[in-house]
């Protein structure tokens, strides 16, 4: 019995121990994994899609919290203002969830860019969200005052073809990004006045 005891106790030391080095690890990485999640699995589709600004979007970002989430804006200056955010959602896709930026411009609330940051969708179909510039240019210029669909659901977005689900998971983070930029519009206008030159 007693051996037992002493077991119990020493498997509690070594798990309380090893949960809070795990713990001290965690959140002393945490910012270091996501710059790198910014600088590579994000950052491409974010200076796609904010192309021509006078300042790195990357750097010049700000956090809301929209009910228990907190998101990330990234800010792109054009002609010398701050007229342009970018931030992300998600799109249940074929092989999985669907990350996707979406670039909207303030003053025209309107869409001027979409990448594709990451998926699980089938090589050489789905996949093709990501790759395909005149699936991402169709986006271009659709107003975030309206739902995103495509031409099958009554939209204006021509499905990837034979890739409907995977267009149909864009569509559907587009559209979940601009219900944030709506609901947020105001908080965004006020935390974009810090960069302004």
């Amino acid at each position: 019995m007693r051996e037992m005891i002493k077991m119990v106790v020493v498997l509690t030391v070594l798990s309380a121990f090893s949960g809070g080095l795990l713990a001290y690890i965690r959140d002393n990485t945490k910012e270091q994994i996501e710059n790198q999640q910014l600088e590579f699995v994000k950052g491409p589709a974010i200076k796609e899609i904010l192309k021509g600004a006078a300042n790195n979007p990357i750097a010049d970002r700000f956090k809301l919290k929209d009910g228990e989430i907190e998101r990330s804006f990234f800010v792109g200056v054009f002609e010398g203002e701050p007229s342009a955010v970018a931030t992300e959602s998600y799109g249940k896709g074929y092989g999985g969830d669907v990350g996707l930026m979406v670039a909207i411009s303030i003053k025209e609330d309107k869409i001027i860019g979409v990448g594709v940051t990451t998926h699980s969708e089938t090589p050489g179909m789905g996949a093709r969200a990501k790759d395909d510039p005149a699936f991402a240019t169709a986006f271009k210029g659709l107003s975030a005052a309206e739902a995103v669909k495509v031409t099958s659901d009554g939209g204006k977005i021509a499905a990837l073809s034979g890739a409907t689900i995977t267009s149909r998971a864009v569509c559907a983070a587009a559209t979940d990004i601009v219900e944030i930029y709506k609901r947020l519009k105001p908080q965004i206008e006020e935390n974009l006045k810090a960069f302004k030159k």
